[in-house]
């Protein structure tokens, strides 16, 4: 009779969870306290306690979720097979991460190539009719904003470029490390790599702190921190990620064979160094023009 019920199969059959359901409720929590954030904070008297519930749900879930996915590779659940369908997963999930980058890019070039076009009020109103924006106090509609400045590739952002390239030959030498059984080399791979995170990080925090323009009521400023701070945004999570990934390997989690959460962060990792690429190339160097400050 227990033979019966033995598994005959290389697929992971997961047992019932709490997580998906108590993601979902915290997911709507969270959306409705930051709606309700957001009309509080227009009234003039912010109340950020909003998000807290659903933001509690959210990371528990978090920790939760993650918890169980760790052991269960542990217990021996993660086959071949399985780990191939991970595989699957993580290249779907950065694909359609990689859209949502699209989407960025898309508007960017949209104004950038069409400054002079008409599209709900002239844009000559607020670029001049040029790309990047001639440089103004205020522009032509009122509140739009000023546009000072474009910041200088070849200076901070080209550093920034710099870190976050060898942050990648960072967490391929732990990768390789891991595939020698090398685990002192998978830990200070890891270790480089989240520094350099941590670097990238606070570069462009202070890169933001310096900016010619600002974020909200002017066009250049909206596509540019969109763009930019959404992938700031992905450099803190692959950092949160690696950062988790290390304590693993410390632990002795991973071994050659077996390490798909040590891949899952390495290939978001390696996505977010091409997508910084494509960023400085068409947004810092293509698009900055020279109307910024020396140095």
């Amino acid at each position: 009779m227990a033979e019966a019920h033995a598994k005959q199969h290389d697929y992971h059959l997961v047992n019932p969870s709490p997580w998906p359901a108590v993601g979902a409720i915290g997911a709507f929590v969270l959306a409705i306290g930051a709606i309700l954030y957001f009309i509080s904070k227009k009234q003039g008297d912010p109340h950020l306690w909003y998000v807290i519930p659903g933001l509690v749900l959210v990371i528990a879930t978090m920790f939760g979720w993650w918890r169980d996915v760790v052991i269960e590779a542990n217990e021996g659940y993660e086959t071949p097979v399985v780990q191939l369908h991970l595989r699957y997963g993580m290249i779907l999930f950065i694909a359609s991460e990689v859209m949502f980058f699209v989407a960025w890019f898309w508007a960017y070039f949209d104004v950038a190539l069409y400054a002079n076009d008409a599209v709900t009020y002239a844009r000559t109103a607020v670029t001049g009719g040029q790309w990047p924006p001639i440089p103004s106090a205020d522009t032509a509609v009122a509140g739009l904003g000023n546009f000072q400045h474009t910041f200088n590739p070849w200076g901070l952002p080209l550093v920034n470029t710099l870190i976050l390239l060898t942050s990648g030959t960072t967490v391929t030498w732990a990768h390789h490390s891991l595939l020698e059984n090398n685990r002192r080399g998978v830990v200070m791979g890891l270790i480089c790599t989240i520094v350099l995170g941590l670097l990238f990080t606070t570069c462009q925090a202070y890169e933001y702190m310096h900016a010619g323009f600002g974020f909200a009521n002017h066009i250049y400023g909206s596509v540019f921190f969109m763009a930019t701070g959404f992938h700031g945004f992905h450099v803190i999570v692959g950092t949160i990620f690696l950062t988790v990934v290390l304590i693993r390997a410390m632990r002795g989690d991973f071994t050659p064979k077996q390490h798909f959460g040590f891949e899952a962060a390495a290939w978001y990792w390696h996505f977010v160094d091409v997508v910084w690429l494509f960023l400085f190339t068409c947004i810092y160097v293509l698009g900055g023009g020279h109307n910024y400050p020396a140095g």
